[in-house]
């Protein structure tokens, strides 16, 4: 009886440590198989993953036509890590909904621009025009400081970067600001007069920015540089940090330059000087 209890005994203390091995290997993460989260239509990631197939790193793209799941799925487990927003976004997301996330590096600046199928010149937008931009806070913010820079309106001495209708302190044409979910603004072009557009969502709806966008945003854009970003505690992986290297080699900034012609620039720079930018964004 008591060599039938020792035996159960070491096969139940068997399965423990099988088990708790197998947990540290799921934290310690695969370095061979990585799942990225990217924008629909992204053209970059495909070449990086071409690239990281040589050196034994096998990438599947998930692609998402929004901006909520991305984050989401990342923060459970079903992503390793994802490359579609700006570091002012992240930090709003990852803050409202109190996700364990973390910058892993820069990846480019992709300007927003505002789109019109009624008028050619941003001079021609009319009073009472209907202008969409995106309803998250970020980049109705976002829009609104490219209203701004296009001459359309005026924001609040103390503009925060968070987009309100209280933002506006000078609306001379009374512009009929209009909130609308980020991914189908490019469907409702014909409904308004114009729209503010991100890079990644024209680029989608296959919109040219350098050619179609009647004013595409300039130095406003350094606030909003794109991140990839991953669960806390992973930046140091070994196979992410394969990853950075690849994504911020000449190569990929030749094949960025070449592939985007100026509608996304590269952006490579470290984490601290990221900081400055999150720090500029704040004061805006």
């Amino acid at each position: 009886m008591k060599k039938i209890i020792l035996v159960l005994t070491l096969a139940l203390l068997a399965v423990v440590v099988t088990a708790c091995g197998g947990s540290d290997e799921k934290a310690s993460g695969d370095e061979k198989n990585l799942v990225i989260g990217v924008s629909a239509g992204d053209r970059t990631w495909p070449e990086i993953k071409k690239i990281a197939e040589k050196e034994g790193i096998n990438i599947e793209l998930k692609e998402f036509s929004d901006y909520v799941l991305p984050n989401r799925a990342l923060a459970d487990g079903d992503l390793d890590a994802n490359a579609f927003q700006t570091i002012a976004y992240f930090d709003d997301f990852i803050k409202e909904n109190k996700l364990d996330l973390e910058p892993l590096a820069s990846t480019v600046i992709a300007p927003m621009g505002i789109y019109s199928n009624k008028v050619k010149d941003i001079k021609d937008i009319k009073n009472g025009a209907t202008i969409a931009v995106p309803d998250d806070s970020t980049n109705y913010g976002r829009a609104l400081q490219l209203l701004q820079e296009a001459g359309l309106i005026k924001l609040v001495d103390d503009f925060d970067g968070k987009g309100s209708p209280d933002a506006v302190k000078e609306n001379p044409k009374k512009l009929d600001i209009k909130p609308m979910v980020a991914g189908q603004i490019p469907r409702a072009l014909d409904d308004v007069d114009a729209a503010a557009i991100n890079n990644g969502v024209a680029v989608e709806a296959k919109l040219d920015p350098l050619n179609d966008a009647i004013f595409l945003e300039s130095d406003t854009a350094k606030p909003y540089i794109n991140i990839i970003a991953v669960r806390k505690g992973d930046t140091k992986r070994e196979a992410l940090q394969k990853i950075v290297k690849i994504y911020h080699s000449d190569e990929m900034k030749q094949f960025i330059e070449k592939t985007y012609k100026g509608s996304s620039i590269p952006a490579f720079i470290p984490l601290d000087e990221l900081a400055k930018y999150k720090e500029t964004w704040s004061k805006n």
